[in-house]
């Protein structure tokens, strides 16, 4: 049994990665201001991760997963405050490769500005440099998108609630836009993975290994809704964003080292439908947008 830190717990990423260690058996505790319901099975360390105190001095952990730390500061007073470790690993995100750099992105590849990101990635950046500086041994993921049970994000969801309102979709111009995915579920099993393992490389880019069509990404939300879809084509000048949950920013991360370790990964088909069954149970979960009221006040006209 190890003893595991993970930063946050009430929310997805964490909140899936809390309930699948401690259903592994590890012992894990989760850092949180102990506002929401607790994952079952998890030790609640009360505390906001900026203002720690001495709440973290006198435990070790055989590992800490940060799952929520944005900028350098984040990462380094979580440093300042843990007792002691044995391995740290960190969710960055894909957001630090710039928009303009060649494609697919290699974990070699230069950072930098995204222009569709801003602020976020460059404060990534910054996080995984303060890391890096004081422990050369830590773990570094940079997903693309995550879905599956527990996304709180209005993406799946948002097509989910069109879906059962037997809504079209308005789908920006001809839907080949790709985007790369990566199952909650199965960054838990590579960061299992590496814990245990110990890989000499410690900068993974992880995803699956194919991207998607936005097309047949939302055939396959509406698929597993049990509704038929019919989509209506936006070529206009309209933001995307205002109608549609992700950027017009198509890229592909290379993800090649990753699958030294973790071979296969949850189809995307599967993913979805356990997505919905989870959505189903929780609606009040997910953070709501008003991507439908757009589309009604501004490209009804179009149907």
């Amino acid at each position: 049994m190890r003893t595991i830190l993970i930063t946050g717990g009430t929310s997805f990423v964490s909140g899936q990665a809390a309930l699948y260690f401690s259903q592994r058996g590890d012992h894990v505790y989760v850092l949180n201001r102990g506002s929401k319901a607790q994952p079952p099975g998890t030790k609640l360390i009360q505390a906001d991760r900026h203002d720690l105190h001495d709440q973290l001095r006198g435990l070790y952990f055989d590992a800490v997963l940060d799952i929520t730390a944005y900028t350098a500061d984040d990462v380094d007073q979580l440093l300042d405050a843990v007792g002691g470790y044995g391995s740290y690993l960190l969710i960055s995100s894909s957001a630090v490769y710039p928009d303009s750099a060649l494609q697919p992105f290699l974990e070699s590849s230069p950072v930098g500005g995204n222009r569709f990101w801003g602020e976020y990635g460059l404060n990534k950046i910054q996080a995984e440099r303060a890391l890096m500086a004081r422990d050369s041994e830590a773990y570094i993921l940079r997903p693309p998108y995550l879905y599956g049970p527990g996304n709180n994000l209005y993406r799946e969801a948002f097509v989910f609630d069109c879906a059962r309102k037997k809504r079209p979709f308005y789908l920006p111009k001809n839907g080949e836009m790709k985007l790369q995915f990566f199952h909650v579920h199965d960054l838990c099993r590579l960061m299992d993975i590496l814990l245990e393992k110990k890989p000499e490389q410690h900068i993974f880019n992880v995803g699956n290994q194919e991207a998607v069509s936005v097309a047949d990404w939302v055939h396959l939300c509406y698929q597993a809704a049990g509704e038929n879809l019919e989509v209506i084509p936006v070529f206009d000048a309209a933001e995307q964003r205002n109608y549609f949950p992700f950027y017009n920013y198509e890229y592909f991360l290379d993800v090649q080292a990753q699958k030294k370790w973790l071979p296969e990964t949850n189809s995307l088909q599967e993913g979805i439908a356990a997505s919905y069954q989870w959505y189903l149970a929780h609606p009040d979960d997910v953070k709501k947008k008003p991507l439908t009221e757009y589309i009604d006040q501004n490209l009804r006209k179009m149907k």
